[in-house]
């Protein structure tokens, strides 16, 4: 999915009670109501509107009479006029979230449980899908689907220096580095890999066994300071240090751009990165099209890295007065049947056993490989407010300029992160 998903921080003027009106809720229930409401991202309008209208159809089939109505938003816009509908009494039924912005409003109470079991293939639930949905034991959501990051590398300049099979190790990955590193000179990256870019840096923390923060009796805790993320940590350097030769103070916003300028044989990114970077506007070799190719990035540890799951989820907010018909869309649209449509249009599914069949098609392997082994962000209350600081982008350029050491640097981490972390 080209976009961003960006952390929800907090919601301005929401007083609101879980407690009040769980989707069990027979006061809310509305299972009788007339009408429904379905909030999208342009994503769904523009790419898949068959499938949300066999939704509807499905829904309306079991309910006549029943109106559905959708409301479609680009990414930037929709949760400005989320958090303004949520302090009135006319929010929708049924809101699309990135997988990252469903924390904040899950700590103020935003959205009504839900019962997994009541929608299809829960059980198999893609880890980090399921764990963005997941607050205090009980679940606030249900996954939609996935996008995953993969390695991407010009097959032109790998074959340059002898190279004509992606690497299946973390050795052969760096040896094959080094040759193109060397051929190519200190002024071209190897590896394009943006120093604040803190999804790929945690891949290595994840990998070397280490984590962001740990959860302990209930309350808690940082861990980037712990020997396991120092580890993965101190890889990291090692990359920018060998193999980025850009600036040590960007972020991977314009990574793609960058991509396709020509100066770098290869990007750890999202899945989408690679084919934008050859879109023709982008691409100002003139190269890219006929030589970029995906492969599952290979770990440290001898496994393949883990990766950062983003994906989107549906949630039914908690002032909704037809929350079991919500649920019954969503499961509509997010079934066995929505999933295989979702898999035809190029997302990943948000379930192990699709994802498993993906593995055997070529033209999706990588991908389906690659989010197999995922991580997502610390479930914690304060965990937007670590988000809104960058303390984690800090702790990278820091390490990536020198300005610190990475034990220095991730300490310091740990310390930011502690105040904060466990505070709504």
């Amino acid at each position: 999915m080209k976009r961003k998903l960006i952390a929800a921080i907090g919601i301005a003027g929401m007083m609101v009670s879980i407690a009040a009106c769980g989707s069990g809720d027979n006061k809310s229930g509305g299972s009788d109501a007339k009408e429904l409401t379905v909030w999208l991202t342009v994503d769904a309008q523009n790419n898949w509107p068959e499938l949300v209208k066999a939704a509807d159809d499905a829904v309306t089939k079991k309910h006549p009479g029943l109106k559905i109505k959708h409301e479609y938003y680009g990414w930037p816009d929709k949760n400005p006029k989320l958090d303004a509908v949520l302090a009135t009494d006319k929010v929708p039924d049924v809101v699309e979230m990135g997988n990252s912005e469903m924390l904040g409003y899950m700590v103020k109470g935003a959205f009504a449980q839900v019962d997994p079991a009541k929608f299809e293939n829960s059980g198999q639930w893609l880890d980090g899908l399921k764990t963005s949905v997941t607050y205090g034991g009980k679940t606030y959501g249900v996954p939609y689907y996935a996008g995953g990051r993969v390695a991407n590398w010009r097959k032109d300049i790998a074959a340059s220096v002898g190279v004509k099979t992606p690497p299946k190790t973390y050795q052969e990955l760096t040896a094959d580095l080094d040759k193109i590193q060397k051929k190519e000179g200190d002024k071209f990256n190897a590896w394009y890999q943006p120093t604040r870019d803190w999804y790929a840096a945690m891949s290595f923390v994840y990998d070397a066994g280490g984590s962001i923060a740990k959860e302990e009796g209930g309350q808690w805790k940082a861990n980037l300071s712990s020997p396991e993320s120092v580890k993965g940590l101190t890889e990291f350097k090692n990359v920018l240090d060998k193999y980025m030769h850009g600036d040590k103070t960007k972020d991977e916003s314009d990574r793609y751009i960058v991509y396709g300028q020509g100066k770098s044989a290869m990007i750890f990114a999202a899945a989408w990165e690679g084919a934008t970077a050859a879109d023709p506007k982008n691409d100002k070799t003139g190269k890219l099209k006929d030589n970029l190719e995906n492969f599952v990035m290979p770990g440290p540890s001898g496994k393949n890295i883990p990766v950062f799951l983003g994906g989107s989820d549906l949630a039914i907010p908690v002032k909704s007065k037809a929350q079991d018909l919500a649920g019954e869309w969503i499961n509509a649209f997010t079934g066995s049947q929505g999933q295989k449509g979702l898999m035809a249009k190029g997302n990943l599914p948000n379930n192990k056993t699709d994802l498993a069949t993906l593995k055997n098609d070529p033209a999706t392997a990588v991908p389906a490989t690659a989010a197999e082994s995922n991580w997502f962000v610390p479930m914690a209350p304060g965990w937007g407010q670590v988000e809104k600081a960058q303390t984690l982008q800090t702790m990278l350029q820091d390490i990536g300029t020198g300005k610190k050491s990475v034990e220095a640097a991730a300490k310091d981490a740990d310390a930011a992160i502690d105040k904060v972390i466990n505070t709504k």
